[in-house]
């Protein structure tokens, strides 16, 4: 059983892994031991009243049924809104409204967002908030090291960001922050403090997931975070041994449980089931850490799942509304880490080559999984052609020329912030547009497949900044009305195609619904979703745990299609190491139109 000994425990790891269950279940068991508990969340899709089956407010509540057991939800995005207000209020009246906009588009990344929200939760640590109250806290989602090393920084505390706004955008003025310096660096020795805080890295036993976690791992071990451990969440184990499916399964997640990266294997490691119900309320949460409760809810479970299939159209489908009768075009395939992005991407360029038109296949994604893919592949289509925008590479041009342009006249303390400023997200989604600009030109000759674009945030800060689009507007003497920008490009609908990809898990659902908002700030509505990894895809399956999972999918894919997507595709759950291979091979069959 796990030991939980600090007082302050963080749970980090991509969405739909099991962070919040996992926090949940032992913030539980503190407090049936007698600990008074609270529970933080500052996850901009928390499910947190969900996973409890009791409300939780953005003030401290009772969670109802576990008596020494709190709940508070920091939303992540009022809390950047107030922190955008601070920002901006004192300007109003001294700099125009076109430059107000300006800023709050600047404080609109993700890196802002996050700042802001570890402004609130930070300040339970430093005890200016009910902290003190508290035996044990449990967070569920950690800080990124950007967000702790640019705070860090002295100079991010100084005078220099108010009087040099362009130098810190993600952070902006720091008097909109709520702590000084000095509680700040409280909280960070804090963290630093083993004796205080422990790290608990959530991963699933799958490739992407493990790489997630290795790389947050060495991520907190250069900030001094030491103290860590590994929780592997939903390990399946087959119910049935007449399902090959199953058996498949079981053993592609043993396989990767064998394979775990080398930093990971020095932690201390605990796994946890797959379980054939919806882990939500106290009693069920209790079960996630107890084997006997787990057998006792299963032995009392008499409901038998008779229809878990759900209807999807497969990629077959998708990819012939692409086409239609064109001959060119822009497919740009967008969601969170580890939802399937490149499986998608690789799949359909493939998949419109078969067809013999001519397709380019890139990437802007910085692990590059896309030559992953094609390698398994015998042989590629003649008139299909792939390479990569290496983000780095363009990041690092963009730096320099930053740095040569702003830092010319800084000091050594404003370098180093205007420095750790450019080493945020935002930054390399801004770099790697010069290079992206590029492969949207070309789609109007041919097919241009881009795995991961620019977010709605990236294209709005470009277009408000005048870094781009109105630039070119500008100092261009041709006719303005016959002049299409990549930003415009990426707007119209007729040319480019943006698919959502998701999992059939509520929060991955609600980062690409948060993800397709942004877009529509930008102007650019979604052609589609995408969800991969679906069980209830596979018809055959006869293990009851499967069948069980597969039938809780149906209320997500319902909540997609009538919520939030225009048109709903799916990709089946394929217990495959090359799984684009076997995805290809389901449509080999033309007229097979679903699964």
């Amino acid at each position: 059983m796990t030991q939980l000994k600090t007082h302050y425990l963080f749970f980090t790891g991509k969405g739909g892994v099991g962070k919040t269950s996992l926090s949940c279940a032992h913030g539980i068991k503190l407090a049936d031991e007698g600990k008074k508990v609270l529970i933080v969340s500052t996850d901009p899709a928390s499910n947190l009243s969900d996973v409890l089956d009791s409300p939780v407010q953005e003030t401290i509540e009772q969670v109802k049924g576990v008596p020494n057991l709190f709940a508070i939800n920091i939303n992540p995005e009022v809390s950047a809104e107030e922190y955008r207000k601070r920002v901006t209020e004192p300007m109003k009246g001294v700099v125009s409204d076109a430059e107000i906009k300006k800023i709050n588009e600047e404080l609109s990344g993700a890196c802002t967002t996050e700042i802001a929200s570890f402004d609130e939760f930070s300040r339970f640590i430093s005890g200016e908030r009910e902290g003190g109250e508290f035996d044990v806290i449990v967070f569920d989602t950690a800080p990124t090291g950007h967000t702790l090393r640019l705070l860090e920084l002295p100079a991010a505390w100084a005078s220099f960001s108010e009087e040099n706004p362009d130098g810190a955008s993600c952070l902006g003025p720091t008097s909109a922050l709520k702590s000084s310096q000095e509680r700040y660096n409280k909280v960070v020795n804090t963290l630093r403090d083993g004796s205080l805080t422990t790290f608990y890295l959530v991963a699933r036993a799958d490739q992407s997931s493990l790489k997630e976690a290795s790389r947050t791992s060495a991520e907190l071990h250069e900030l001094g975070l030491n103290q860590q451990q590994l929780f592997i969440n939903g390990v399946f184990k087959a119910t049935d041994s007449q399902d090959a499916f199953a058996q498949k399964m079981e053993a592609m997640a043993q396989d990767h449980l064998n394979q775990i990266p080398k930093n990971l294997k020095e932690l201390p490691l605990q796994t946890f089931p797959l379980l054939p119900y919806n882990v939500l309320g106290a009693e069920k949460l209790r079960s996630l850490l107890d084997v006997k409760r787990q057998q006792e809810i299963l032995s009392t479970s008499t409901d038998s799942i008779a229809d878990w299939t759900s209807n999807l159209d497969g990629l077959d489908i998708l990819v012939e509304e692409i086409i239609g009768e064109k001959n060119h075009g822009l497919i740009m395939t967008m969601g969170k880490g580890g939802v399937g992005k490149t499986l998608a991407a690789s799949a359909i360029a493939v998949m419109i080559a078969q067809k013999g038109h001519e397709v380019h296949l890139t990437t802007t994604d910085p692990a590059a999984h896309v030559q992953d893919f094609i390698n398994q592949l015998g042989e590629l289509p003649p008139n299909l052609t792939i390479d990569r925008i290496d983000p780095k590479t363009e990041t690092q041009r963009y730096t320099e020329k930053v740095l040569q342009q702003k830092g010319k006249n800084l000091d050594e303390a404003g370098r180093k912030l205007l420095l750790e400023d450019l080493k945020s997200p935002c930054t390399e989604e801004v770099a790697v547009f010069h290079a992206f600009s590029k492969a949207i030109h070309e789609a109007k000759r041919k097919f241009v497949v881009i795995d991961t674009a620019p977010t709605g945030h990236t294209l709005l800060l470009l277009d408000t900044a005048g870094s781009y689009h109105r630039e070119i507007m500008r100092n261009t003497g041709m006719d303005i009305s016959k002049i299409k920008t990549p930003y415009m490009n990426l707007q119209d609908a007729s040319l480019s195609k943006v698919l959502l990809v998701s999992l059939p898990e509520t929060t991955p659902m609600r980062e690409a619904a948060a993800l397709q908002e942004d877009l529509k700030r930008a102007g650019i509505n979604p052609f589609a979703w995408v969800i991969n990894q679906s069980l209830s895809m596979q018809s055959d399956i006869s293990d009851a745990l499967l069948k069980k999972r597969a039938h809780a999918e149906l209320k997500v894919i319902k909540e997609i299609e009538n919520k939030h997507a225009n048109k709903t595709y799916g990709i089946p759950f394929l217990p495959e190491e090359n799984v684009l291979p076997a995805l290809l091979n389901i449509y080999q069959d033309s007229s097979t139109k679903k699964i």
